[in-house]
Formats: C-alpha cells, sequence, structure tokens
C-alpha cells in the first residue's frame, strides 16, 4: 500500500494507515489522526465497499479485465448474505450470482459497483461507502501495455455508473498517485473535490510527521540513527507542510530494525519512468543532471495527468515523477500559472536514480567497463578511456534513442554516468563560468592531490570544412585561451588535464593536454 503521493481524502486517513499496518505487519501504537471532527461518527455507520486496483497491472486488456471480474467477484463474496432472505428481486439475485461465479458479460460487470450498492442499501437501509484505492495503477499498466483507450472506455463506464447520479450512494473515494482528469470520467460530476500534494489542504495527512516518527523511534530504541534516517526517509513537502516522511519505507524500516534500504522505490514498477527518463532531450537529461547534483529546477506542473500526454512534452513527465512521490517541490502552493521549484526529496529516491544511470550504462557497455572507463579518465590514461568511450558511443546509439548525428545526448547521458560513479571523489559541474568563458564539464578532485580536468565538446557538422584533429586542437586551445581552468587553480589543484572530444557522426576523437 502506497501511501505517498496519494490524493487523499481526511474521511480514509485512519482507514489507510490500518491498512498500512495489515499490509507490512506492523502496528501503529499511539499513533493519533485528529483534525476530522466528524470522522468518529463515520465508523461502523454505513455499509463499505473497497475494492484496490494495486494488482491490477498486466500487459494486456485479457488479462487486466480478468483481474477486475475477479476482484469484483471478490467483494460480491464478501457481501454474499445479500443472497439470504428476500432482499434481492429474483432478476437481481441471478444478476449477482453470474458476477460471484465470474460469469457475468462485461455489460454486466460494467454496472457491478451500482448493483452492489443498491443491494447494500436496500439490506442496510443505508446509502453505501465506496472506496477505491490506486485507481490510476490499471492506467498505468495499460499506457505502457498499449491498451489505454480499451481500458479507460470500460473503466469511466463502470466508476460513472456506481459513483455518478446513484442514490444508494453515500459518498465515494477514489485514491491515487496521480489524478487522472475527472472531466474524463465524471462529465457533469459536480460534487467532486480533489486534494494533490500542492495543495494545502490536509497536507499533514499525505505521510508522517517529525513528532510521529520520533515517538515511533522511541519506541523501537532507534532514536541515535534519527539523523540518517531523515535523510533517506523524509524531505517531502505537501503544500505548505514541511518535513513528511514516506510512511511505507518508515514502517519497513522499523520492522527490520534500522536498517537503511531503498524499501518505496524497489517495491514499485519504475518502468514507465525509467524509460521516460531514458529517451528524454538533451535538455530533460540536463535537469536529471541537475537535480542529481541536489539541484533545484523549475517546472510548470499539470495537477491533472493524461497518459497519452507523457510523449508529448516533458511537463507531464515532470508531473508525473512528481505526484508519484520521485520529486518534491522546493517551496509552498505556487500562484497558478506559476512554475513549481523541484527537487529529488531524500537519499532514498536518489538511490533510484543513480540505480537508473547505471542501468542505462550496462546496456552499453558491461559495468566492469563503465568503472574502467571512469577509473582511466580520472587517472590520465586517455588511450584506454578512448577506447571504451568509442565503444560506448556506437553501443548509446540505440540505448539512448540517439540519431548519429545527436552527440548531445550521448553527452548528457555521459555526463549522468560521471555524476553517479565519481561523486565520492569528484565534484562534477557542467556548463559553469570560469576565465573568460563556459566550460562544458569540469571534475573537480575533492584531494587537491587528485587530477583536475576540463572537458570541452564539439562536433563537427557533415558540411562543415573541417577534420576530427583540426577540431580537438581548436577545442583544446578554447580550453586555453579561455583560461576555464582558473577555478581548478584557484582550489590549489596543480595536476590538471585538458580534454577534447570531437564528434563527426558515430565516431568520436579524443587528444588531452597536461596543463
Amino acid at each position: 500500500m502506497e501511501l505517498f503521493g496519494k490524493t487523499l481524502n481526511l474521511s480514509m486517513i485512519r482507514y489507510f494507515f490500518e491498512k498500512t499496518a495489515h499490509d507490512t505487519g506492523y502496528l501503529f501504537k499511539g499513533l493519533k489522526i485528529e483534525k476530522e471532527p466528524n470522522f468518529m461518527a463515520l465508523q461502523g455507520q454505513f455499509p463499505v465497499i473497497f475494492l484496490s486496483l494495486k494488482a491490477v497491472r498486466h500487459s494486456s486488456w485479457e488479462q487486466a479485465y480478468a483481474s477486475i471480474r475477479s476482484l469484483v467477484a471478490g467483494e460480491y463474496n464478501r457481501h454474499r448474505y445479500l443472497l439470504e432472505g428476500d432482499t434481492l428481486h429474483v432478476e437481481e439475485k441471478k444478476k449477482y450470482l453470474q458476477i460471484l461465479r465470474e460469469e457475468g458479460s462485461q455489460t454486466l460487470y460494467t454496472y457491478s459497483l451500482l448493483l452492489l450498492t443498491q443491494c447494500l442499501h436496500r439490506y442496510h437501509k443505508k446509502r453505501v461507502i465506496v472506496l477505491v484505492d490506486d485507481y490510476d495503477t490499471p492506467a498505468y499498466a495499460a499506457y505502457v501495455g498499449g491498451y489505454y483507450d480499451v481500458w479507460i472506455s470500460f473503466f469511466i463506464n463502470w466508476l460513472s455508473a456506481g459513483l455518478k447520479d446513484n442514490s444508494s450512494l453515500e459518498r465515494g473515494v477514489l485514491t491515487g498517485a496521480v489524478s487522472i482528469p475527472m472531466a474524463n470520467i465524471f462529465s457533469g460530476f459536480n460534487n467532486l473535490s480533489t486534494y494533490t500534494v500542492l495543495q494545502d489542504a490536509f497536507c499533514d495527512k499525505f505521510g508522517l510527521l517529525e513528532e510521529e516518527v520520533k515517538e515511533l523511534v522511541k519506541e523501537h530504541h532507534l532514536e541515535a540513527n534519527l539523523l540518517q534516517m531523515r535523510q533517506w526517509y523524509d524531505g517531502y513537502r505537501i503544500g505548505s507542510c514541511r518535513g513528511i516522511y514516506n510512511p511505507w519505507s518508515v514502517i519497513k524500516y522499523l520492522r527490520e530494525e534500522g536498517d537503511l534500504a531503498p524499501y518505496w522505490v524497489n517495491s514499485c514498477d519504475n518502468a514507465l519512468m525509467r524509460g521516460l527518463i531514458a529517451q528524454g532531450s538533451e535538455d530533460f537529461k540536463a535537469d536529471i543532471e541537475e537535480l542529481l547534483k541536489g539541484g533545484v529546477i523549475e517546472k510548470n506542473i499539470e495537477e491533472g495527468l493524461i497518459f497519452a500526454d507523457l510523449a508529448k512534452g516533458p511537463n507531464a513527465v515532470w508531473s508525473l515523477l512528481l505526484f508519484s512521490g520521485y520529486l518534491t517541490t522546493e517551496a509552498g502552493p505556487t500562484a497558478p500559472g506559476s512554475p513549481s521549484r523541484l527537487r529529488i526529496p531524500n537519499e532514498e529516491v536518489l538511490h533510484l536514480y543513480r540505480s537508473m544511470v547505471i542501468d542505462w550504462f550496462e546496456k552499453s557497455i558491461h559495468e566492469s567497463k563503465y568503472c574502467l572507463l571512469l577509473q582511466s579518465l580520472t587517472k590520465g590514461d586517455i588511450d584506454t578511456f578512448s577506447k571504451i568511450f568509442q565503444e560506448f558511443l556506437l553501443a548509446s546509439v540505440s540505448v539512448f534513442d540517439v540519431a548519429s548525428d545527436q552527440p548531445e545526448k550521448i553527452y548528457h547521458a555521459f555526463i549522468l554516468g560521471m555524476l553517479v560513479g565519481l561523486g565520492e571523489s569528484y565534484e562534477v559541474r557542467s556548463n559553469r563560468e570560469s576565465g573568460y568563458g563556459r566550460y562544458d564539464v569540469m571534475l573537480i578532485p575533492k584531494d587537491v592531490k587528485g587530477l583536475g580536468i576540463v572537458l570541452e565538446f564539439k562536433r563537427i557538422d557533415r558540411f562543415e570544412k573541417m577534420d576530427l584533429e583540426t577540431a580537438a586542437a581548436s577545442a583544446l586551445k578554447q580550453i586555453q585561451d579561455k583560461k576555464y581552468d582558473e577555478e581548478l587553480v584557484s582550489r590549489g589543484i596543480t595536476r590538471i588535464l585538458h580534454l577534447s572530444l570531437v564528434f563527426e557522426g558515430e565516431k568520436v576523437l579524443i587528444r588531452a593536454k597536461q596543463a
């Protein structure tokens, strides 16, 4: 049960925490959810239909529909007491049994939610609360599996029948990581309220607060680890509320007696995110680069996400990353139309981005060669570096979806690889001012005795009258003339290497010069 990044309604809060505790085997002791004056009045007062769609993630429509049939049949079975007595009419009982036995037609299942609310209303003489958890998960799977249009057509009709103009409904609550535009589902549905991570409403209900976490770690005698735990699982901002912890990871951390690990990100299906980022433009990779360095980027966020928009532009992707918990906001709610300031929230999520970069490189060159590529660079062994980089370039043309005349994508992928692989020993900077201009990449050793490196990238257009050697010499001269290594010198670094990388189609020539 992933609480983080959900669109929540307060009447669900205690239920969500209780279900999380049930799923993980951990019980919250002393954790209190307040600020809901009529919350207790709801408990035990209404019949409830609960459907979690978290497991409805399949590669085909046939599998997804079979999963929905089974899920609905299970909820019908939970309420099979309705078959006793004369509550149901003859025709209703026939339909009920068909759904229960998974023998009904697709049309019958389309109206299964409506039928069950009507039967429960009549039996209990009270209207019904409908809870649908992870309602966006099947849409996500359908988009990846290529059957989104078929799924959303069924989904709209199924939910609309049960939640729109249904006199047997007390209230309905949908939760998900992203908000699928409700206009697509509930045309003319006037009583709908949506709460997201960008809003102040219920901002302290999307995760665990600092005081709650302190109480929990105290009970488990893990107070000494609170600072590390904060770095790993804290860092989210919801609306104006700072210091929100991911509850899934906190609970798992307590169960594992203080073992820090990427629990939440390892429990998620990250395939779509990995694919979107791997195939992103050079500007998109440059933004990921800035985030990996601990920076902040500004992006316009779309609160209602249509999965088909993911392929049309980066804003939809940034929205998905934010609402799914892979990014958080740096500041509180912004004015309508204003960009949001985004950053990576904590070490757990940073671990995912790093592992994703390693995955890209392993698809191009084996991990051992990736390590050797970076090791040869930082030792100044340019012959070895050149050979492996050429291999990396050729393989990356397919892996990174790069045309042979677009080395910029290789450039940014390579920088991301350096950020991840050299992070412990080097500060990796790109496109910064130094001397009389802006260098492409600078590697600043954390040990002043290490080798400092300035890299300049150039591309030869097919129409240019310049060979690779001439372009490489020009790039090295540019580093020297514009004093790009001034920042290294000012830090007391004496061993400095100038490096030029010149691209012509799928060829690359690398030349070096000691400063």
